[in-house]
């Protein structure tokens, strides 16, 4: 009888394993029996390479907007004195530099009124 009930205990816990598995989505197939068969969903598995495009989407967006917003005078001044400064302001300068992308989508804005 404890056998039994172990044997029993146990496939409620693959049951149950199984279940949780299907929360996120599931596919049934029809096997060469005729017997329909329902398993989960494999989970997506790789780099989202959507959140990182739409990350550099933004940080172009954002040093465009700010270029369009200060003009290129005073933002040339501020990226050299972030130049002047600490090792990650160094960093930082470099990467906020004015590329032809930037450049480019701050021309389409125009220039921004103070």
């Amino acid at each position: 009888m404890a056998e039994g009930h172990a044997q029993f205990a146990k496939r409620i816990e693959l049951l149950g394993r199984k279940h949780r598995k299907m929360q996120h989505g599931y596919v049934t197939r029809v096997g060469r029996d005729g017997l329909i068969t329902v398993l989960p969903k494999r989970g997506k598995r790789g780099f989202p390479m959507r959140g990182l495009y739409l990350i550099v989407l933004v940080f172009f967006g954002f040093k465009a907007f700010t270029l369009a917003a200060i003009g290129p005078v005073t933002y040339n001044e501020r990226l050299s004195r972030m130049n002047n400064g600490s090792s990650l302001e160094q960093v930082g300068a470099k990467m906020m530099a004015i590329d032809p992308v930037t450049e480019a989508l701050a021309g389409l804005t125009g220039p921004m009124m103070r």
